[in-house]
């Protein structure tokens, strides 16, 4: 299938051109001798370069006769465009009376490889094989390096023994050397391994000898899979026949290095040396970084200095990556040393190695050392530049006082707490600090809340003429306004305006947004209407957080006509601030006021979410208005929004509490259909209310199938579980979760204990209930006088004192203080024995 798509590319150029009848054809438009070759060729150029190109042009139909393999050679090697060539040989090939040889094909093969068109060269290979064109060796290998100088090494393979199987070329040494050459620019190293030797052993079988160009391709294939042992193996095979040469040398060494085998790169390179084998530059300068990025800088070094010896200059980029992999290793003296060194070549060292040397060594006196060492290289532009790159190393690295004091000595101050900067600074040249160095302190100061001493340095610009930009002005507005420093925040707000700089959409939420936090709606309000004016837009985190803390107050009411507000002024609110509104109606329990908002939102053109439906569904659930809860959610499904567990789970709780148990099973079984996979949530609600129903043995099998679907049971399930059994009268099933639920290390609540002992007394286990008390008495669980569960509890323990098997034992836990809050009053006046106490 491959093959016949290929074959159809290749002919979809020509497909408009039929062959012509050399007895149709008239030569009239040639004045010059059809034999003179060059003539020839500039006609031809002159119609397929001719624009518009028409493949019907009656020009076309004198050509055919002019047509060999010559002519086509010379035309194809004259175009500038591999595609106007490509169209000329595909035209050429369906010419009556004409056939491509290999030197045709070759020449469109290099054409091709050099402009790195794989599609085509592709289908020029299947076409050598369907022209059944005869090759010598050395032709094939020349279209073999065409394939394999584009990576088509499978391509390469296929043609290879394709030609040999149907007899078009016996292959020799030097078309096998092509194709291992070509395997040799392969991706896929294991591939790669196993093809070079399947081809070696081919080259022995036929008696072919292994030369220089045959075990070079070898060499990097074995280096490239990281099999070292083979690749020297070769490389010693290269050496006893004395082929060696630096090339060969530079491609073991640089796979040593890729491989982090950087020792050994080494001692080869130093063993080839005693053979006066040295590598060139290139691969010198490659091996270098290398190592640097390898963390071996004392090997980058060597060679650094190796290559000084052979004669090789370095330039500013090996400066460069040597002094950054000593500042990585925190070898302050050897990157000075290599610094100055660069002064021995005249290499004016720029800005990013000083830089790496600053922002590489945090200690004060490094710094002042390599400030100290640089001073004199630097003009004053590049130092205040360095400078601002030392403000911003101590800025990240938290010394936000060191930076404030470097600043003060740039602006010319006396700093107290470090002389030793202040006389450097006295007796070098001057720097002045820039925009840059102030925003890069200021920027530092104001997130570690010392707005105080940023507002300082703020004014300190302008004393000294250092120009304020909007970045200043918009980080410091939101620093005040992050900490509730509203009024200065419009003081410079003002301030701003004065100097001609206009307030972003930035500086206006910043302010918006410490309103919002501040629960001030009139005044977020007041300034919506003048980001109206500037075309600036309140963002939705700021105008939601203030609809929710009026919510959280129970301004629900108010928060809404926020909204509606907002809308007045041309903003149209978010889905999210909407659903916080929703939600706080619903608290303070104004459902249809919710329900006329969601209309209203509707109506608007907003698409509320899931979200929104679910909020709307909760508060009707609640109000007891299931029936109206199942009309929103199937509204929900109608509009095309996929309801979520929460939704469903929401639905479930309601039909429970409403008493409509089956409605609720139905649900479930919509989650399945609609695959939404029910969680612990959802289990937990309908056993509950299948319990609250009296149907235990349902939820007994509800309990199992949760499980079973891989369901894990949470505290609360398990309360709710035992609880629901103990209501339905099944003491012991609950007793036995009970001590499920102890095992999990999971800690029940007192109503849980409260059911059971409840449970147990009414089905007469009176024993029983004891001992559940006294469990919930030694475990610090007994409810407290405001407990709903402390009078179930007094009129269970009031029961116990009465029965002979567990009376002494309750009057007992009462005397030791162990149930503090219940005491024999409670219950004496009803004729309980007393006497005891």
């Amino acid at each position: 299938m491959a093959l016949s798509r290929i074959t159809k590319h290749s002919h979809c150029l020509c497909k408009s051109i039929k062959p012509v009848n050399p007895n149709t054809v008239s030569i009239r438009n040639l004045s010059t001798d059809p034999s003179d070759l060059t003539s020839t060729t500039n006609y031809i150029i002159s119609i397929f370069t001719k624009q518009p190109f028409c493949p019907d042009s009656p020009e076309l139909k004198s050509l055919a006769p002019m047509l060999n393999t010559k002519v086509v050679e010379s035309v194809l090697n004259a175009f500038k465009s591999w595609r106007i060539a490509y169209t000329f040989f595909n035209w050429a090939s369906i010419q009556y009376g004409y056939e491509h040889n290999m030197y045709t094909y070759n020449t469109m093969a290099s054409i091709l490889s050099h402009a790195r068109e794989n599609a085509p060269l592709k289908a020029l290979s299947l076409a050598i094989l369907n022209s059944r064109c005869s090759m010598s060796p050395g032709a094939l290998g020349f279209f073999i390096r065409c394939l394999g100088s584009v990576g088509l090494v499978d391509e390469a393979n296929v043609l290879f023994d394709q030609v040999k199987r149907m007899g078009l070329c016996v292959p020799n040494s030097y078309s096998y050397n092509c194709l291992l050459e070509a395997i040799s620019r392969s991706k896929s190293t294991s591939t790669s391994v196993s093809l070079v030797e399947k081809r070696l052993k081919e080259m022995h079988y036929q008696g072919w000898e292994f030369d220089k160009y045959t075990l070079t391709p070898v060499l990097q294939v074995y280096s490239n899979a990281g099999k070292f042992n083979e690749a020297l193996g070769v490389f010693n095979k290269i050496c006893d026949c004395g082929w060696l040469d630096e090339h060969l040398l530079s491609i073991l060494v640089l796979s040593f290095s890729k491989c982090s085998e950087v020792d050994k790169a080494f001692e080869l390179i130093e063993k080839m040396e005693d053979q006066n084998v040295r590598l060139n530059e290139k691969t010198l300068c490659i091996l270098i970084h290398g190592f640097v990025k390898q963390s071996r800088v004392d090997k980058a070094l060597q060679l650094f200095y190796n290559m000084q010896k052979y004669g090789f200059t370095p330039d500013i980029a090996l400066f460069d990556v040597l002094i950054g992999g000593l500042c990585r290793s925190k070898d302050l003296d050897k990157a000075l040393a290599l610094y100055s060194e660069m002064k021995l070549f005249k290499i004016q060292p720029d800005v990013g190695i000083v830089t790496k040397l600053l922002s590489f060594f945090s200690e004060e006196g490094e710094l002042i050392r390599i400030l100290d060492a640089i001073h004199e290289d630097m003009d004053v532009e590049g130092l205040t530049l360095l400078c601002n790159s030392w403000l911003n190393s101590l800025v990240n690295n938290g010394l936000l006082d060191k930076a404030y004091c470097l600043l003060q000595v740039m602006m010319g101050k006396e700093c107290i707490d470090n002389v030793e900067l202040h006389r450097l600074f006295r007796d070098k040249k001057m720097v002045a600090p820039n925009t840059a160095s102030f925003t890069i302190v200021i920027d530092g100061l104001i997130p570690a809340g010392k707005l105080d001493l940023a507002l300082y340095l703020f004014r300190e610009m302008a004393q000294i003429g250092c120009s304020r930009n909007l970045i200043i002005y918009n980080n410091l507005i939101d620093g005040l306004c992050n900490s509730d420093r509203l009024e200065q925040s419009y003081e410079l707000l003002r301030e701003m305006k004065e100097s001609g700089i206009g307030p972003t959409q930035f500086t206006h939420n910043a302010i918006f947004g410490c309103l919002c936090r501040r629960g001030d709606a009139s005044g977020a309000l007041d300034l919506v209407k003048k980001m109206r004016i500037h075309g600036h837009q309140p963002w939705i985190k700021h105008y939601t957080l203030l609809v929710r803390k009026m919510c959280k107050n129970g301004k629900a009411t108010q928060a809404c006509k926020f909204l509606a507000d907002m809308i007045q002024e041309g903003f149209l609110p978010d889905i999210v601030a909407y659903s916080a509104s929703l939600r706080g109606l619903i608290e303070i329990q104004e459902v249809d006021q919710a329900l006329k908002l969601f209309r209203d939102i509707c109506a608007r053109g907003h698409c509320p979410d899931v979200v929104a439906y679910n909020i709307l569904i909760s508060g009707l659930s609640k109000a007891q208005r299931i029936t109206e809860a199942q009309n929103i959610f199937e509204e929900m499904v109608m509009k095309g929004l996929v309801p979520s567990v929460v939704t469903y789970n929401l639905l479930i709780d309601g039909w429970c509490k409403s008493g409509c148990i089956d409605e609720a099973l139905h649900c479930l079984s919509s989650m399945s259909a609609k695959e939404r996979e029910p969680n612990v949530i959802t289990y937990t609600t309908l056993i509950d209310g299948l319990c609250n129903a009296g149907r235990p043995d349902d939820a007994i099998m509800l309990w199992t199938e949760m499980r079973r679907n891989g369901c894990t049971p949470n505290r609360v399930a398990f309360m709710a579980f035992i609880h629901g059994l103990c209501k339905c009268g099944r003491p012991n099933a609950a007793l036995a979760h009970l001590r499920e639920m102890e095992e999990k290390e999971m800690e029940p609540d007192s109503f849980v204990y409260i059911g059971l002992i409840s449970a147990f007394l009414a089905d007469l286990k009176l024993p029983l209930a004891f001992e559940i008390l006294k469990e919930m008495v030694d475990k610090g669980h007994c409810p407290d006088l405001l407990d709903k569960n402390y009078i179930i509890l007094r009129d269970a323990i009031h029961k116990l004192s009465e029965d002979a098997r567990t009376s002494s034992s309750v009057k007992s836990l009462i005397t030791n203080g162990s149930i503090p809050t219940i005491n024999l009053s409670d219950f004496g006046a009803e004729g309980g024995d007393t006497g005891d106490q």
